[in-house]
């Protein structure tokens, strides 16, 4: 049984640690945990392993987030993962920093890299893990704050956050979205 986690973001030093970038951080956690090393491939970087048996693939696309989808479909098609097995990491402005929470479906919720999804893939009904970044700016200062690096307090907090959402991804995998939403939503 294959599944295929990708972890959002985008490509470059300017954006390594900004808030956008949470999906990167946790799929590279992800790989470390299954020991396993990106290399540069079709659409991204990827990383393959095992997780209990099953393979793992960890995906961080180059596509940059509005076209997230094309790198999605490319490896689910290549691989012959079904819908089911997909899990996407992104980051969400409504959730308070580092809330957890998995949905099986759901809107893009203004999310450009769910949005390049949902059209791609013709269908919002796939795993996604968000992380909460909040919605600490003002008025006009979105993209700002998003494309924005983690401040003293979230940077404390980080590495613990990024490893429940690895154990939550992995979760995934092992147990099952409806399991890993009991388990995992909200802590």
């Amino acid at each position: 049984m294959k599944y295929l986690i990708v972890g959002l973001g985008n490509k470059g030093p300017e954006y390594e640690n900004t808030r956008h970038n949470i999906g990167f951080k946790v799929a590279e956690k992800i790989a470390e945990t299954l020991d396993a090393s990106f290399n540069t491939t079709n659409f991204g970087w990827m990383a393959e392993g095992k997780y209990k048996g099953r393979k793992v693939l960890v995906l961080k696309p180059d596509t940059y987030m509005n076209l997230s989808g094309n790198a999605v479909r490319f490896w689910m098609q290549k691989e012959n993962i079904p819908l089911e097995n997909v899990l996407i990491i992104t980051d969400d402005l409504a959730l308070p920093f580092g809330t957890l929470r998995m949905k099986m479906k759901g809107s893009d919720a203004g999310h450009n890299g769910l949005k390049s999804i949902n059209e791609t893939l013709n269908t919002q009904n796939y795993a996604r893990l968000r992380f909460g970044i909040s919605a600490d700016f003002s008025e006009g200062r979105q993209v700002d704050y998003v494309l924005g690096t983690w401040n003293e307090e979230e940077s404390e907090k980080l590495s613990e956050r990024i490893e429940k959402f690895t154990k939550a991804s992995l979760s995934f995998v092992f147990a099952g979205v409806n399991n890993t939403m009991s388990a995992f939503n909200g802590k």
